[in-house]
């Protein structure tokens, strides 16, 4: 993998000077996000190349036959890069795939967690579009004909085969799935999401196969102009609630740790969603984790408060253990901490991003 990600590196490398030189490749236009764009399914489970990147995100709590509460998460990426579509080179890098994977275990107290890189084509990674399909070497995502996802993933320490069942329709984000993630209109991604997973399937992990039960949360987001230039990360949760509701709150945050935005969504058990603003949702750190591996400090424990028209409600976040940092650094991504959090009434996971160095994307 290492000698794999150094070579994706020197050619990326290379593209990038013959573009910048004269007379070189025409760098790409990327479509951009724009409010009055409708999602169509199944199409919109599918991969949107024209788009600068794209992620498919699957997390949740898992239960085993002796009653352990386990977290997981499996993470695609799909990055277009900027180098000329048009080179009809099987070698050119013009969109690149990576991926994550990790198992939270309480009694090992920290994340097990594996990555995969591979640029698109030449039979290592594809991006279907039409339908979620996602391969990258030997992990899978897809979802099949009966609406049921399944996803395959692991490595050395752990492996994941897990089906997911939808139990309620599809959650549009923001807008009718126009999400704004900044104070300008264009910067704003497609985004919906699929809680209330019931889940399925079995893990390898300390040396042998178990059955599963549980619940998941996927979320499907892609943009050209995501964030902010004043924007260093993002902190973000989703909750299963108990009731069949579920829960989005979100704040992109600036380098003083100010929200530079904020939104989401709560959906009740009986089906009403209440779109929530700015003004909305609000993050309160209640204790700090910092990080023997990289000095970051993260605030695990979180009370998100969110106002509807019945007042507001709030959220106290703990996590399943506090060291869920994920370092993807060695497949192309970032450092950020990613882990299985309860309230009261739910359980869900909490992504926190930007409190190493300054996220970019």
């Amino acid at each position: 993998m290492r000698r794999h990600a150094r070579r994706l590196v020197l050619m990326l490398a290379a593209a990038l000077l013959a573009a910048a030189a004269p007379g070189g490749p025409v760098l790409p236009t990327y479509a951009p996000v724009r409010a009055d764009r409708p999602l169509v399914f199944p199409r919109d489970h599918g991969a949107h190349p024209e788009f600068r990147t794209e992620w498919w995100y699957v997390t949740g709590w898992l239960e085993t036959p002796d009653g352990r509460d386990l977290g997981f998460q499996v993470t695609f990426f799909r990055s277009r890069l900027p180098v000329d579509q048009r080179n009809p080179s099987a070698f050119a890098p013009k969109q690149i795939l990576f991926a994550h994977a990790a198992l939270s275990d309480p009694r090992l107290g920290r994340l097990l967690h594996e990555g995969r890189i591979a640029r698109q084509g030449l039979g290592l990674a594809q991006a279907a579009v039409g339908d979620a399909d996602v391969t990258l070497l030997d992990w899978r995502l897809a979802r099949g004909r009966d609406d049921r996802f399944t996803a395959r993933a692991g490595g050395k320490d752990f492996a994941l085969d897990l089906a997911f069942v939808p139990t309620q329709p599809v959650l549009l984000q923001g807008q009718a799935g126009f999400s704004r993630k900044g104070p300008r209109p264009g910067q704003a991604s497609y985004y919906y999401s699929q809680p209330q997973l019931s889940v399925s399937g079995s893990i390898v992990h300390g040396g042998r196969r178990v059955r599963v039960t549980g619940r998941a949360w996927l979320d499907h987001e892609w943009s050209s102009t995501l964030l902010d230039p004043r924007a260093v990360g993002w902190d973000w949760v989703g909750l299963n609630l108990e009731d069949g509701g579920a829960l989005t709150a979100f704040q992109v945050r600036d380098r003083a740790g100010r929200a530079l935005w904020a939104g989401g969504s709560l959906r009740s058990g009986d089906g009403t969603l209440t779109r929530l603003g700015p003004e909305d949702v609000r993050f309160r750190a209640e204790r700090l984790w910092r990080s023997p591996a990289t000095g970051g400090r993260y605030p695990v424990q979180q009370e998100v408060a969110v106002t509807t028209r019945a007042g507001v409600r709030r959220f106290r976040l703990t996590p399943l253990f506090d060291n869920q940092e994920l370092d993807s650094r060695r497949t192309g991504g970032p450092v950020y901490w990613e882990g299985a959090v309860s309230t009261v009434g739910g359980r869900g996971y909490l992504e926190l991003t930007g409190y190493v160095s300054p996220l970019s994307l």
